[in-house]
């Protein structure tokens, strides 16, 4: 049964070298306090994405917690996890803005991404994951991680910076400095605490030094005075009320942007799935399909009312590393705390009034981790870059993404930036391949992955993976 758990022992929390499985529980109390855990854990990715895509972070939390409920109930309580924010989706979405593109533009082509993950969900789940292997091996997978990544420098340097570049630095110096020196459970919302500390800091400046003279996104490119927080919004708000819902619309060209972040999605559950099994000691395999399909659910629902992609959270992972708890009931009790939090208008507008310095300091730590996280899919499998079929293609496609280059198709239509790159990178490697001499051909079928094997074609893109598996905290990662 969905809702039906053992109880563990006494309910009380389990001794070294224990665990609390899937389907058992600690008392109601505990469980509690576990979801507790789960909330602050997933906390601040999940509202800091939607907020520098442009998009309702008070919606985004709801929806997180709906999309987790939904994605428990179709991988059946077997693998327990949470769907936050992804942030596979950000740098395609300030393409479609900067196209014109509004709030139901993003939301309609994330949709569509939504649904495309599913299908291939489902694709997996009944022809198994070799599909997969053939199409994305690691060198093409790596490659698309690290260019959404990266195809989102400017956005730090052009937009978030600039607004108060000291704030950003030190904001940016807590992230660092946190996620290496605080304990356990701490490390791992480091980028909570900076977002805290960026935003007590702005407060306590605008109070002693005054107003700051900056471009801000709504100045029209002209430098002028004014404070780092403005809490009119804050006050105007409800204490109890709905988020704002919006319809999505979809344009061809805009879904095109988004379609790359499938492939990060594809590499972020899988990475995530093997690190649950693992923990767990259980053969989650035959539910990897479920769990893309879940997530791929999960984002048509959030998106199908105006809310942000989903994605399977490695902080939540690293909860159950750190309590042994893997009880899904947690994360019940954690999806029903988020969906609360939603219906608090004033929390999102508190959410929505960040500093521009603060969301410096977080994103450019936040993006360049998105990009490293292909290279670590890339060092997992051992990729060759000696081997022109991994070299040359790749190369081509990740400039092109990074650089934003733009190719004019026809009058109307163009591709640009990640969907560009995520082409040149796909269609390039598999031409290469076919048309690289044999004995290339030959180096590249030694390769982890490539074989025809049972290895990973997507890795874990989760920053915690060695915590996650050895289940014994470290301090020598970063969040998520």
């Amino acid at each position: 049964m969905a809702f039906s758990w053992k109880l563990y022992g006494d309910g009380s929390t389990p001794p070294p070298g224990e665990a609390v499985a899937p389907d058992e529980r600690l008392s109601w109390g505990r469980t509690a306090g576990i979801g507790a855990q789960h909330v602050v854990a997933m906390f601040g990715a999940t509202f800091v994405f939607p907020l520098v895509m442009g998009l309702d972070p008070n919606l985004a939390i709801m929806m997180s917690g709906v999309a987790t409920i939904v994605f428990l109930l179709i991988v059946q309580g077997k693998v327990p996890s949470y769907l936050g924010t992804s942030a596979s989706f950000v740098g395609a979405v300030f393409a479609i803005r900067e196209l014109g593109g509004d709030d139901g533009s993003v939301t309609g082509a994330i949709l569509a991404a939504g649904v495309v993950l599913a299908i291939v969900g489902l694709l997996i789940h009944f022809l198994g994951t070799r599909v997969i292997h053939a199409v994305l091996p690691p060198a093409v997978t790596g490659a698309v991680v690290l260019l959404i990544g990266f195809n989102l420098a400017p956005v730090v340097a052009d937009i978030y910076w600039p607004q108060d570049q000291w704030v950003a630095l030190l904001t940016m110096a807590f992230v660092i400095v946190g996620s290496l020196v605080l304990p356990g459970f701490w490390a791992r919302i480091s980028i909570f605490l900076a977002l805290i500390f960026g935003y007590a800091l702005s407060w306590i400046l605008d109070q002693t030094v005054g107003e700051i003279t900056s471009v801000t996104p709504v100045s029209a490119g002209e430098a002028l005075p004014h404070f780092r927080t403005d809490f009119s919004g804050v006050q105007a708000a409800d204490w109890f009320g709905l988020p704002a819902f919006h319809a999505p619309s979809f344009e061809v060209n805009f879904i095109l942007l988004v379609l790359p972040a499938v492939i990060a999605l594809l590499a972020e559950n899988a990475g995530h799935v093997k690190a649950v099994a693992e923990m767990t000691d259980r053969d989650l395999d035959p539910s990897l399909g479920r769990a893309i399909f879940g997530d791929g659910v999960g984002t048509v629902i959030a998106s199908s009312v105006g809310g942000s992609p989903t994605t399977t959270y490695a902080e939540n992972i690293g909860v159950m590393a750190a309590t042994r708890v893997y009880s899904t009931a947690a994360y019940y009790v954690a999806a029903l705390v988020a969906i609360l939090f939603g219906l608090c208008p004033k929390f999102g507008a508190l959410i929505a009034a960040t500093p521009g310095g603060v969301l410096g300091g977080i994103t450019v730590v936040l993006y360049g981790m998105i990009g490293l996280l292909g290279a670590k899919i890339w060092k997992e499998n051992q990729v060759d870059f000696a081997n022109p079929i991994n070299l040359v293609p790749l190369a081509a496609g990740i400039i092109i993404a990074v650089g934003n280059v733009d190719l004019q198709v026809t009058e109307d239509f163009s591709l640009q930036g990640i969907a560009l790159g995520t082409i040149v990178a796909v269609v390039g490697w598999h031409v290469a391949r076919v048309l690289a001499p044999r004995e290339m051909q030959d180096a590249l079928r030694t390769e982890s992955g490539y074989a025809g094997g049972t290895g990973p074609a997507v890795g874990h893109t989760g920053v915690h993976e060695d915590r996650d598996r050895t289940a014994k905290p470290r301090k020598d990662e970063g969040p998520h």
